[in-house]
């Protein structure tokens, strides 16, 4: 290549960044104090920001384009057990691939192009890993929160439960961060991880969310449960309660014991006991559905080319690979029938 070409384009690339910079738009990360919230945004790269008392109904907030719908009621903890659902969608590790998420409710009328519930009394289950890898995980995290509120005043139910990158973030470990959020995290003057504090809105969310969620016969999580834990005679209720219970570890009080193992490698965010080596049996699948009185255990973490069943459908696979941000599906439930959710809004049967 001729020197002066060469010159040109370490010239072109040294601008596409400056111009990335000033067009870069994220937000809102919201900050909650007693007589006071404060909203932040960065918009074509400047940073601005929005003051207002805490809210005492619902309000919605924008700049640029980035809106969020907020709640006045502190975020509590769900329940770990809920009655059979009529219809389930299930979905995991988006990765900041916010327009697949999207595309996907959408094709299969979870939600309408406004991101307005309409799944009814209908439940969605998205089983961990918003965060990390893709650059749209502050709005996949907004629209979740959004569902949630509405699809509970319209006698549904949101799920959101805990996978290892949400578990990463909150203990600051960055490592599979998309560097858009390097570049506003220096923008807003703060450490990323701050953004979601327990003083923040989200940051408050996260920490009261699930591990695991058992509905009717199935239940759902991010990697999976080793069948030691059945073995041993644990509950699902101490699982999700020990595990969260340390969610975010004290430097000066490392996790011990039971808290130390779930959190590990055999822990319910990391197993991949089902897919790898040393790989459970089914009679360890059989054990872990006697147990805890399930049918089915579905699960994320593991990337596969499409949703699938294992042990005879008693293990049902959920990341299709939406982290790539080039395809992905959706698991429908209706009754005793599962299907494939494709992202043209067409479904295959299970």
């Amino acid at each position: 290549m001729n020197c002066k070409v060469l010159l040109l384009v370490l010239l072109l690339v040294g601008c596409s960044d400056l111009v990335s910079d000033d067009t870069l738009t994220d937000g809102p990360y919201v900050q909650m104090q007693v007589n006071q919230w404060e909203a932040l945004w960065v918009c074509q790269g400047q940073r601005k920001s929005y003051r207002f008392p805490p809210p005492v109904q619902d309000m919605s907030i924008e700049k640029c384009g980035q809106a969020a719908q907020l709640s006045p009621l502190p975020a509590s903890r769900p329940d770990v057990t809920y009655p059979a659902a009529e219809k389930l969608a299930v979905i995991s590790d988006i990765h900041g691939q916010f327009d697949l998420f999207k595309r996907l409710l959408v094709a299969h009328q979870i939600m309408d192009a406004q991101g307005n519930w309409l799944f009814g009394e209908g439940g969605l289950v998205i089983s961990g890993d918003v965060f990390d890898r893709g650059p749209k995980q502050t709005e996949a995290l907004w629209l979740i929160y959004q569902l949630q509120q509405q699809a509970q005043a319209a006698g549904g139910k949101v799920h959101f439960l805990l996978g290892n990158h949400e578990t990463m973030v909150l203990n600051g470990d960055l490592r599979y961060l998309h560097e858009k959020y390097e570049k506003v995290a220096n923008l807003l003057n703060r450490p990323f991880a701050r953004l979601y504090g327990e003083d923040t809105l989200l940051g408050q969310w996260l920490r009261t969310r699930n591990v695991l969620v058992k509905i009717g016969d199935m239940l759902f999580l991010h990697g999976g449960l080793h069948p030691e834990l059945a073995r041993e005679g644990r509950t699902l209720a101490d699982i999700n309660q020990v595990f969260t219970g340390q969610l975010v570890e004290d430097q000066d009080q490392p996790r011990q014991g039971f808290a130390r193992y779930l959190h590990k490698t055999n822990g319910p965010i990391w197993y991949r006991g089902y897919f790898k080596d040393p790989q459970a049996s089914q009679q360890d699948i059989d054990l872990l559905k006697q147990h805890f009185g399930v049918a089915h255990i579905l699960v994320g973490h593991t990337t596969q080319k499409h949703i699938r069943a294992l042990y005879n459908g008693d293990v049902i696979a959920i990341d299709s690979g939406i982290k790539g941000g080039e395809s992905g599906e959706i698991l429908l439930v209706e009754g005793q029938n599962f299907y494939r959710g494709l992202l043209g809004g067409g479904r295959v049967a299970l």
